[in-house]
């Protein structure tokens, strides 16, 4: 099965902490912020705080950069390239010479093309080291990061920090009770103040409305003038940045792009409508904020119906005209303007006019609607208009009159669609738990795919859902051979920083994953069979239970780790731990409130589980299922040779180990995914002749698949 593919990336150079613009040095090369991501997060299950705030800082400020850079270079290049300007090779016209025209215009896009390229080149290096998955992209738009650097500047006692951290991510997550918990627990704590609960997400034009809102509401207008003007600056700032960011590459919705086929005019047409409805949409993103279900309202005409209450006359008018640019028929704002007049005089009023560049801002809106409304009528291109000040006759009558039937069909539908969820809603509810357990019930049984696999107990014997017992995976001899490759190639304390007693200070925990043991067998440091083994006996683990769970896609490797656990002998007298503590693998375990939460920092992309065990000949150490609350044992497994313990990852499966009092017990802990995104992957260091650096992501089957796993 050919599922995962290799990665280069080069990199390595970090900006300054200290860094707020877009002026990067040409020999420097961000490094990725879904590798700084990737590492901050398996810092955090090491409980390695430093590194964990360390990389998650640096991704949320290498990723602000990239954003930063992108607009700088896109809006620096259109400066350079306006298409108003004449070419000068050619001032004078030709004749019906349309093509020479066109070459013109298409030497222009060039030029901005070559710009744009060259500048984002030069400031954060090759724009594919910056690709993320839509994963990584979703986790910091959640702004998940914060959770974790919450955390870890608790951890440190960096309270301030902490608190920022915990606020800028509730903030975004207002449903999130756990967070709630820690902020009220936050306030509650000597030394943290009040000033300490900050957006650090806050955008600026947002953060100065917000502040001349609240100072308006305590009448003192005068403070409240000085943000909501420092609003609309930052506004149109944030606005050209925003419009700079949508001329990206086209996004092909509802296409397969091997099938599309438009010609050049066509596909022209499309992509440009595109970035126009991206550039009319900046309108509702720079009027939301975080916590706040829906957008505010007529965003930008608000900030001169707060201004407009100035004491200064000319300044009032001002803003009452510019406001009237969106509303001009509005009685109210038209009976102030008409007092401010006549307390300033009516010629002196006259000579006022709106503020210029909203003028121009809503010029270049009205232009663009118009292209979009023109592309809907003759292309069948969608465009809904964000604005509510946008004048009628902007949209074709025949378009106003077919969104006004759509609009009232649209309401009768999702009426009786409501009607009729209410209606089947107890029901679902009612059938939702007997449902789910019968169709796991149903699904499990599948073939066990080699003969000498059996099944030793099921779902039903194990008191549970989703969990099967079976024996005969792999001989005697094969189990010694592991167990002697994990004493040669494991690491004390391997996936835990190094430390040798992660579970219980009274075991020692040592172990190694596939690649590493495929790494030395190359080396020629452990027998390359016995790492050959230990990949065959982990695919095999793997087909067996997507067989036998009756899976629809295939199961990915999350994650495979040999492992061994010791008693230290001179500490076993008076124990009562458990080797591991009861856990779930793909959600956090709450027995206090018999709850599991499947959210980061749990690993939530996991699906099944399984553990082949390679020995018995060791006291203790038997592999439990309990209720979620982590107490009430429901089943027990003694390991053995070739024995496996399969199971899915979630909450219907608490599990763990009970303490491991003499000898050593091995076995093969292997997690699955049914997400091809979440395969388990190893990143390595290495330096070429120029002592360049490269980042190396390395896929399991990349070994066997070029051809370097051969023995």
């Amino acid at each position: 099965m050919l599922w995962r593919l290799v990665v280069a990336i080069l990199g390595v150079c970090l900006i300054p902490s200290c860094l707020s613009d877009v002026q990067l040095s040409s020999n420097v090369i961000l490094e990725p912020y879904d590798l700084l991501f990737d590492t901050a997060v398996e810092a955090y299950y090491k409980g390695d705080w430093m590194t964990v705030i360390l990389n998650m800082e640096r991704a949320l400020r290498n990723k602000a950069a990239i954003r930063r850079v992108k607009a700088h270079c896109r809006i620096t290049c259109a400066n350079q390239s306006a298409f108003g300007e004449p070419l000068s090779s050619m001032v004078v016209p030709v004749p019906g010479a349309g093509s020479v025209e066109d070459l013109g215009f298409f030497q222009k896009i060039m030029k901005r093309a070559d710009c744009v390229n060259t500048c984002e080149s030069e400031k954060i290096g090759p724009p594919t080291i910056h690709k993320v998955t839509e994963d990584v992209d979703l986790e910091f738009k959640k702004r998940t990061p914060y959770n974790y650097l919450q955390v870890a500047y608790f951890k440190i006692n960096k309270l301030d920090k902490a608190v920022a951290a915990a606020n800028t991510f509730f903030l975004a997550n207002p449903d999130h009770m756990e967070m709630k918990q820690n902020l009220d627990y936050y306030r509650m704590m000597a030394g943290v103040q009040q000033e300490d609960f900050k957006d650090l997400e806050a955008r600026p034009h947002m953060a100065e409305f917000l502040a001349g809102k609240r100072y308006y509401s305590s009448d003192s207008f005068g403070l409240a003038i000085d943000h909501f003007e420092a609003a609309v600056e930052e506004y149109f700032s944030a606005d050209q940045e925003c419009r700079a960011l949508c001329e990206g590459a086209y996004v092909y919705d509802g296409y397969n792009y091997m099938e599309y086929s438009a010609d050049l005019f066509q596909s022209m047409t499309d992509h440009y409508m595109q970035i126009l409805n991206c550039k009319q949409r900046c309108s509702v993103e720079l009027a939301s904020t975080a916590g706040k279900d829906k957008p505010f309202e007529d965003f930008l005409p608000s900030h001169f119906n707060y201004l407009q209450i100035c004491e200064k006359y000319e300044q009032a008018i001002e803003w009452a005209k510019t406001y009237l640019l969106f509303h001009p028929e509005e009685e109210v704002m038209n009976q102030n303007l008409a007092y401010y007049s006549a307390m300033l005089g009516e010629d002196k009023a006259a000579a006022i006019s709106a503020r210029l560049v909203v003028k121009q801002h809503i010029q270049q809106s009205l232009l663009e609607k118009e292209l979009l409304y023109f592309a809907y009528e003759v292309f069948g291109i969608t465009f809904v208009d964000p604005d509510s000040w946008t004048p009628a006759d902007v949209m074709p009558l025949k378009l106003r009159e077919k969104q006004k039937t759509e609009r009232e069909t649209a309401a009768r539908i999702t009426e009786e669609i409501g009607n009729l969820m209410k209606e089947i809603e107890t029901l679902v509810e009612e059938k939702n738990k007997e449902s789910t357990d019968i169709a796991k019930i149903v699904r499990e049984g599948g073939p066990l795919l080699f003969d000498d696999i059996k099944i030793t107990m099921t779902s039903k014997q194990l008191n549970g859902s989703q969990r099967v017992l079976l024996d005969g995976f792999i001989s005697e001899g094969e189990c010694r051979e592991l167990t002697r490759l994990s004493n040669a190639a494991a690491l004390k304390g391997d996936g835990y920083q190094g430390r040798p007693s992660p579970h219980s200070p009274y075991e020692s925990f040592q172990g190694v994953t596939v690649l590493k043991a495929i790494k030395l067998g190359q080396e020629e440091t452990v027998p390359l069979k016995s790492a050959r083994l230990f990949f065959d006996m982990s695919e095999k683990v793997r087909g067996v239970m997507e067989s036998y769970f009756r899976l629809d896609s295939p199961l990915y490797f999350s994650y495979s780790h040999l492992v061994c656990r010791s008693a230290i002998d001179e500490k076993q007298d008076d124990r009562d731990d458990l080797s591991h503590l009861v856990h779930a693998d793909n959600c956090l375990l709450v027995s206090e409130l018999n709850e599991c939460i499947k959210e980061p920092p749990a690993y939530t992309n996991r699906d099944y589980s399984a553990i082949l065990y390679l020995n018995d000949d060791f006291e203790g150490g038997d592999f439990i299922f309990t209720e979620l609350d982590s107490k009430t044992v429901t089943a027990e497994v003694r390991p053995q040779c070739g024995r496996v313990v399969g199971f899915g990852a979630g909450n219907e499966n608490p599990h763990g180990v009970r303490a491991v009092t003499k000898g050593q017990r091995c076995a093969v802990a292997l997690w699955f995914t049914l997400d091809p995104k979440h395969e388990e992957k190893v990143t390595y260091l290495s330096v070429n002749s120029s002592g360049i650096v490269y980042i190396m992501s390395f896929f399991l089957s990349f070994y066997v698949v070029m051809g370097y796993f051969v023995i």
